[in-house]
């Protein structure tokens, strides 16, 4: 048995006639239904090595994005304690105070 000659890949081909190829043919169709390849920068190639990891990070910005929009339209309800009340908080301990369950 003869093992076939491999190809390289970048040699010129012969059967592949180019003489009446058009360059930027699908270009504006690209540019007016968009695309959906994005090009890392090589610095993140480490953090994210294929598109699901890209995913699971878009996602996760998405959500905390989410969280910090609503909490800063959140209206906040919780009346002051009265001036005679102890702070929920103690400087000196730095954790609150568990308060008396009714």
């Amino acid at each position: 048995m003869s093992k076939k000659k491999e190809l390289d890949p970048l040699a010129p081909r012969p059967n592949l006639d180019l003489s009446k190829a058009v360059r930027g043919k699908y270009y504006d169709r690209l540019l007016k239904e968009g695309s959906n390849i994005v090009l890392l920068d090589p610095d993140l190639l480490d953090s994210f090595p294929d598109s699901p990891s890209v995913n699971r990070a878009l996602r996760a910005f998405l959500a905390i994005n989410h969280e910090v929009q609503e909490a800063g339209t959140r209206v906040r309800t919780r009346r002051r304690p009265a001036a005679s009340a102890p702070p929920d908080f103690d400087p000196r301990v730095g954790i609150r105070r568990r308060r008396a369950s009714r």
